[in-house]
């Protein structure tokens, strides 16, 4: 099959099933700060950035006090949460620092500069930026040539706006 997507599709929304929804809420809008925009009882909330009617849904649906799933399964390995420039990863960052989550890696792909965690519920989460296209790294024959290299997370910290 050859045709290809259209390339104006993007990926609108992601749900996770969760165990406790209000310590999901905590993380997801009090720690990363999304806006909650609908709630459904103590079942699914559906937060936002910007307005839209959700980025993320969670809910406990089949994971009510549920465990997560133990490694060496397949699911989810992360959500890519995207961020606008790189002073707001970095206000992103400084925001997890205060709440003192933990990172479990930061990097450098070349195309972007990401940090790694998880929420919770131990779903993956990444927070990115992607650098502008023309500074993409590229292979002779003109591909795009990702990579991961160490994250200099102090440098990114003072990208913070005073």
């Amino acid at each position: 099959m050859n045709d290809a997507i259209d390339p104006h599709v993007r990926i609108g929304h992601v749900h996770l099933k969760v165990a406790n929804l209000e310590r999901s809420l905590h993380f997801y809008c009090g720690v990363l700060g999304f806006e909650l925009m609908q709630r459904m009882g103590s079942e699914a909330a559906f937060v936002s950035a910007g307005g839209y009617h959700h980025h993320l849904g969670l809910n406990t649906w089949d994971s009510r006090d549920g465990a997560s799933p133990p490694p060496g399964r397949t699911g989810l390995f992360h959500v890519g949460i995207l961020y606008p420039t790189r002073a707001a990863l970095a206000a992103a960052l400084r925001r997890l620092t205060e709440a003192r989550i933990c990172l479990d890696g930061a990097s450098d792909h070349g195309v972007s500069e990401a940090l790694y965690l998880r929420d919770p519920d131990d779903n993956g989460i990444e927070l990115y930026w992607d650098k502008p296209r023309a500074v993409w790294p590229r292979s002779t024959e003109g591909k795009i040539a990702m990579f991961t290299r160490p994250l200099d997370v102090e440098a990114l910290l003072r990208e913070v706006p005073a």
